[in-house]
């Protein structure tokens, strides 16, 4: 049996459909049902440690992908909650139950550091100082669990994805919120910085690779193509049909912003702020990645981020989004 923390996810859902296909018996743990009835679906929470126990038993691999992929939470502990905590209940509980192979999935914003020049690559190293807000935090903490373990015997490999785009986002991640939002010409402003992008399914490809090729203790870096903020605006819009970017927001503009659009989201609507703090924040961080050497040894080719975003488009209008 394979475990899949947030196999209802985004990425978590692309994976499961690839392990079914490979004949692989799934069980999901997600706090909603498993997106595919040939998946065994346990509905929990991974804060809860007994279901978590209940979940790895007899698993001999584990994939731990679930956790709160928003840069902006009501409670901002609940990011320390579900991501480092949650993290911490799955991995210890995958190595009690004696799992053979564990994949922890973390996140590329972690990697960055103030004043890099140079491209990021796998083995960047970061200290807590250079993290950036609670969800970063967040990841950070549950990184450097699964290291610790790793070093001291745990069969945890890490690996992190950049920022993961493609059809079947209906939770409407960060990047996929912002592409809809530039599909429906709510996004004419944009900031003067990079993001690096690569298919979601080309994600779960590298996943299923660092559990089968990956060495514990190593971190993988999953990424394809670097680009503008202002080249993916385009781009998103000129599928759509609406009006490309016009203005470059000044940084400081965009980061007074987002401090008003979530005290806005904190005390008066409870919802999403349009922007958030730590988002923009990164923005001033170089998000440019090579992850040549990780995709070499793991054996993935990504696909062509432009046939991707027709892919998305395409989904965005049979979803009726657009």
């Amino acid at each position: 049996m394979i475990l899949v923390t947030g196999g209802a996810g985004f990425i978590g859902a692309h994976l499961v459909e690839r392990l079914i296909a490979a004949g692989e018996p799934v069980r999901v743990l997600d706090r909603r049902p498993a997106r595919t009835s040939t998946a065994e679906s346990i509905v929990g929470d991974i804060r809860d440690s007994a279901c978590v126990r209940d979940a790895v038993r007899g698993c001999r691999q584990v994939y731990h992908l679930a956790a709160n992929p928003q840069l902006w939470a009501r409670r901002r502990s609940d990011f320390h909650r579900v991501n480092y905590l949650g993290t911490v209940n799955v991995l210890d509980e995958a190595v009690a139950a004696g799992a053979e192979r564990i994949v922890h999935v973390s996140t590329e914003s972690i990697l960055t550091r103030a004043q890099q020049t140079s491209p990021i690559a796998e083995d960047q190293v970061v200290y807590a100082s250079d993290v950036i807000g609670p969800y970063c935090l967040s990841k950070f903490r549950a990184e450097r669990h699964a290291f610790r373990l790793a070093r001291n015997g745990a069969p945890i490999v890490v690996v992190n994805p950049t920022l993961p785009v493609g059809p079947g986002d209906v939770g409407l991640s960060p990047p996929t919120r912002m592409i809809l939002d530039c599909c429906l010409g709510k996004r004419t402003a944009y900031l003067d910085a990079e993001l690096n992008l690569i298919d979601v399914r080309d994600v779960a490809h590298g996943i299923e690779r660092a559990m089968a090729v990956g060495e514990p203790g190593r971190r993988y870096l999953l990424g394809a193509e670097n680009w503008s903020i202002r080249q993916l605006f385009e781009a998103a819009a000129t599928r759509a049909g609406v009006p490309g970017p016009r203005t470059c927001v000044p940084y400081a503009v965009a980061l007074m912003a987002a401090y008003v659009s979530e005290f806005i989201a904190d005390v008066v609507t409870h919802r999403m702020p349009a922007a958030s703090i730590t988002g923009v924040k990164l923005t001033r961080r170089r998000m440019h990645f090579d992850a040549g050497r990780s995709l070499a040894e793991l054996g993935v080719a990504p696909r062509p981020i432009e046939r991707t975003l027709d892919e998305l488009v395409a989904w965005f209008r049979a979803s009726k989004m657009i």
